[in-house]
């Protein structure tokens, strides 16, 4: 018997996931059937968008698990009708992309680069930056995205901590953990990248009380998710020049509206919602193993702890 795959995503993405999955499942020796429309009782596999349509998983009763095209799970995770295996998007291409921009905005930070690209004309700058080795990097979140990144800036010789909530070990990372180890981290980081899951536990992770623990003048960058911030006293911070510039690329809203002061400020960057995205060429090479995975009763990769939530 096939095995049945819907393709719940955009539709824009169809014509683009169709071929890469088909290739993918007959090269893994899988009979399969893959559709945008089954009966709901004959569906095996979804393959899954936020944004495909699909909030209600009751009728599907053959269902095996849902593989998300996405990174954040938060609006899925807590989804009562879903009983079955969640796995949440972790591909080599994301990893690479997100990686790619952590390091570039660090870079960005520690070398000054604001200064002479915006600088006035006519005047010598030598503002020498210190080493890496000189400079303290932290970074909140350490699954497979905060792992790469502490990684790569460690090889450029950064001193590198990193926090997650619950104990973690990377090697040659400090790693920490709790409100204790929360409190360390953020006292010493000069560079503040957020990298956490978007749950009720780490909303506003970075909020007046904690803002104030950093080094006056600390740059924080958020490729992770808007709701870590809160917004309000971001701005504050900012304002009284307890933070010295912040990069910021998700929101709570989004696309961020026109009219929200993080636009206008001078002190803030901007970018929408960029810093990495799903490839389809390696994330379907992650899903149609899942699926191969599913098929011989091996466990599935990348599986979300609906409890934590990611």
């Amino acid at each position: 018997m096939a095995v049945n795959v819907l393709f719940s995503a955009r539709p824009a993405l169809w014509p683009v996931y169709e071929p890469l999955l088909s290739t993918y499942l007959g090269e893994l020796g899988i009979d399969f059937d893959l559709r945008t429309e089954f009966p709901p009782e004959e569906v095996d596999y979804v393959v899954y968008a936020p944004n495909g349509g699909l909030s209600d998983f009751t009728p599907y009763t053959r269902l095996k698990a849902v593989l998300s095209l996405w990174a954040g799970v938060e609006s899925i995770a807590g989804n009562m009708t879903l009983t079955v295996p969640l796995a949440r998007m972790v591909d080599h291409g994301l990893t690479q992309g997100m990686t790619e921009w952590v390091v570039g905005h660090v870079l960005r930070y520690h070398l000054g680069m604001d200064a002479h690209i915006h600088g006035l004309k006519g005047e010598w700058r030598q503002d020498v930056p210190p080493l890496a080795s000189e400079r303290s990097v932290a970074i909140l979140g350490l699954g497979a995205l905060g792992q790469a990144s502490a990684l790569a800036l460690s090889a450029l010789g950064f001193q590198v901590t990193g926090w997650s909530r619950s104990p973690r070990h990377v090697s040659g990372i400090t790693c920490l953990h709790g409100s204790e180890g929360l409190t360390q981290v953020l006292t010493a980081a000069e560079i503040l990248v957020l990298l956490l899951p978007s749950t009720p536990a780490t909303e506003n992770t970075l909020r007046a009380e904690t803002l104030a623990l950093l080094p006056r003048g600390a740059r924080i960058i958020n490729p992770g998710r808007g709701p870590l911030i809160d917004d309000a006293a971001l701005l504050a911070a900012l304002d009284s020049g307890q933070v010295g510039h912040a990069t910021l690329d998700v929101f709570r809203t989004e696309p961020l509206p026109s009219d929200d002061p993080y636009w206008t400020h001078p002190n803030v960057t901007v970018t929408p919602h960029i810093a990495s995205e799903t490839r389809p060429v390696t994330a379907a090479q992650v899903i149609c193993e899942n699926i191969r995975r599913g098929e011989q009763g091996e466990p599935f990769l990348h599986l979300v702890d609906r409890e934590q939530g990611y």
